[in-house]
């Protein structure tokens, strides 16, 4: 069974979906939602070596009858960021609480809650995985986060009204998080998903010579996003003062270390999650024709294909980031509003 491929030509017949091909980005009318910042406590986050605070920042969307109907529940969505910005920043590249009431006013999405959490790190992100060194930040959204939304808001407490978003590093945690956690999630939409594929030796020299936390501080991007890396699925409480091993020890390879790395990779890790992707009710893959990781989301849409696990891949015109704030709007909240249960 071959999932539904679309283009941004053909979206509009994308009836997987159940989405029009546009929705206008005109100021709405009418009644809004609001937005609530608040702290929620990980003990999952406790202790970890980087001091990666456990008090992590979370936004909350509520939707415009949330104040008014006291006894209705809602729905939730959970959309992870990416790499470096965090959930204020992402928020801003959302444009998150307008772009809700613009969704919510057109007509193609329901009300129901979204939650951004806030995953930073010293090295600019989690990888939503369990470490000791940054931190278990997968069991922060599995366990704690969860927990804490369904117990402070009217939610509708059951997978079935509960999905499971991100894009980048928020995409390899929606992956990561959805094979792992399927009496969580009913579904997901992976949003241009990063670290994907298997790594090799290539680029890892520059992380290599950082020997400190103010070196690590002071590197160019991709040598921090290596550090990342190695904290989330390399650590050594053993090796102070970053924690970790890395592949590469004085120019040779090691073979063991980068091994970890890949045992985390999902395009390795997601022949034995088969059968828990197969309890989705639907599961949505996109990603843009100039972005760079397109090679990475079409191999793993084929897995599933391979498997016979119905899903939507889409493709679009733009890149890695231009476009995620009308993909939000236009593509993962209708997404939600037909796939989640509310009632």
């Amino acid at each position: 069974m071959r999932p539904l491929e679309v283009s941004n030509v053909a979206a509009g017949a994308a009836l997987v979906l159940a989405i029009a091909a546009s929705v206008p980005a005109a100021a709405q009318d009418g009644p809004v939602g609001t937005v609530e910042r608040i702290k929620v406590h990980s003990a999952a986050i406790e202790g970890n070596l980087q001091g990666n605070t456990a008090e992590r920042d979370v936004l909350v969307y509520l939707p415009p009858s949330y104040g008014e109907q006291r006894r209705r529940r809602y729905p939730v969505v959970y959309q992870l960021h990416g790499w470096l910005p965090g959930a204020e920043q992402w928020a801003g590249m959302l444009d998150f609480e307008a772009g809700t009431n613009r969704a919510l006013a057109s007509g193609h999405v329901r009300e129901m809650l979204v939650v951004v959490p806030d995953s930073l790190t010293v090295f600019g992100g989690s990888m939503y995985s369990t470490s000791v060194t940054s931190g278990d930040f997968e069991g922060f959204i599995a366990r704690d986060l969860v927990a804490y939304i369904d117990s402070h808001y009217r939610t509708l407490a059951r997978r079935e009204s509960r999905g499971l978003s991100g894009h980048s590093m928020g995409g390899y945690g929606t992956w990561r998080i959805a094979m792992k956690y399927p009496e969580l999630y009913s579904s997901f939409y992976a949003m241009s998903s990063c670290c994907l594929e298997p790594y090799s030796a290539n680029g890892l020299a520059a992380a290599a010579e950082i020997k400190t936390p103010e070196q690590a501080a002071a590197a160019a991007i991709f040598t921090r996003v290596n550090l990342t890396l190695a904290a989330a699925w390399s650590p050594n409480p053993a090796k102070p003062p970053l924690y970790f091993d890395y592949p590469l020890v004085n120019g040779e390879l090691d073979a063991q270390i980068l091994t970890k790395w890949n045992a985390n990779v999902p395009l390795m890790m997601i022949d034995q999650y088969i059968p828990n992707l197969r309890k989705y009710k639907a599961i949505a893959i996109e990603v843009g024709l100039q972005d760079g990781l397109i090679v990475a989301n079409k191999a793993i849409s084929d897995v599933l294909t391979s498997y016979g696990i119905d899903h939507v891949y889409e493709t679009y015109e733009g890149n890695h980031t231009n476009k995620v704030a009308e993909r939000y709007e236009t593509r993962v909240l209708p997404f939600f509003s037909t796939e989640l249960e509310f009632q």
